[in-house]
């Protein structure tokens, strides 16, 4: 007895024959295919082979169904029309379930967006909603499907899974450490131009505290410019205005680059804090979602592992 997967013929002879039966005729099944007329002629030909019996009776410029091709017709177009619909289906939920990132906007500016257009260009019908804001609540809103925040992994009702710790150090363009090459010494380090973030989140490190880390308090700091955003301070850094406070895994991008270079090697300050891919556990995942939540994942298990520098 033959297996069914047997009986059937491909797919591509039973879209070609449908075609031609329709529309009384190869040359316009051809057109409708966007194949030649010599491609549908002998994929029914094939198509009668599998099945040894004439699905046409042709003419000299027509073609008209046998009562195998008629009986063949009926049940191929139903079959057909079913796989559309089922795949019309398919392609609208794509579309309709788009995946809402929220971030930090330091996260969503240095580390998400020079990695989306590798991520759309395999995977081109999700569609991921980048929400950038430095506020916890909007971040954590019930409209957010997947959420990137920096704390210490607990976040009641999310589950968190970490995508990257917290490494601080300085980092300033080459052209400004090549015009200011004492910010190269760490003593030097609170008389040169110092970039820094304003933000209501106090947690977050600023010079002061760094430099707190590196035993150095109580100090004056020169401060160059003040930003409400960490990409702005970022941004400023490349441009050359000074010295800022480089995130480890948000600025490696711009170090590789050459657009930014760490002034003071050794010195750096590790947290127990880090940046964590939140879920939360009440929403209903779907598969547009599982898939964004898997490409996190694999870039942070591809990213570059800190390791403290040598001693001279």
């Amino acid at each position: 007895m033959l297996k069914k997967r047997k009986l059937l013929p491909p797919l591509d002879y039973l879209l070609a024959f449908e075609a031609a039966a329709q529309l009384g005729s190869f040359a316009r099944a051809s057109e409708q295919l966007n194949l030649s007329e010599t491609a549908i002629s002998r994929k029914v030909r094939l198509l009668e082979q599998h099945y040894d019996l004439p699905l046409f009776v042709r003419g000299h410029r027509s073609i008209t169904l046998t009562s195998h091709g008629a009986a063949l017709l009926s049940s191929v177009g139903q079959s057909l029309d079913i796989l559309r619909d089922a795949s019309e289906d398919i392609f609208a939920h794509h579309t309709n379930n788009t995946v809402t990132l929220a971030a930090t906007n330091s996260v969503a500016a240095l580390w998400l967006m020079p990695r989306l257009r590798t991520f759309r260009r395999s995977n081109t019908r999700v569609k991921i909603m980048l929400v950038a804001s430095d506020s916890d609540e909007e971040c954590m809103s019930e409209e957010m499907d997947l959420t990137i925040l920096r704390g210490e992994g607990i976040w009641p009702g999310f589950e968190a899974r970490m995508l990257f710790g917290e490494t601080v150090f300085p980092v300033c363009s080459p052209g400004y450490l090549h015009r200011v090459p004492q910010a190269a010494r760490l003593k030097d380090l609170p008389g040169v131009d110092l970039i820094e973030v304003r933000s209501s989140h106090t947690e977050w490190m600023d010079w002061r505290t760094w430099l707190g880390h590196q035993g150095a308090e109580d100090v004056t700091l020169d401060r160059a410019a003040f930003f409400n955003t960490y990409p702005l301070a970022i941004q400023a850094a490349v441009d050359g205005l000074g010295v800022a406070l480089g995130w480890g895994h948000l600025v490696d991008h711009l170090l590789d680059a050459g657009k930014l270079v760490r002034p003071v090697q050794q010195s750096y300050a590790r947290t127990e804090s880090g940046y964590f891919l939140l879920r939360n556990i009440e929403k209903k995942r779907f598969a547009e979602q599982e898939i964004v939540e898997d490409w996190l994942v694999r870039a942070s298990e591809a990213r570059r592992r800190f390791t403290p520098p040598r001693a001279d």
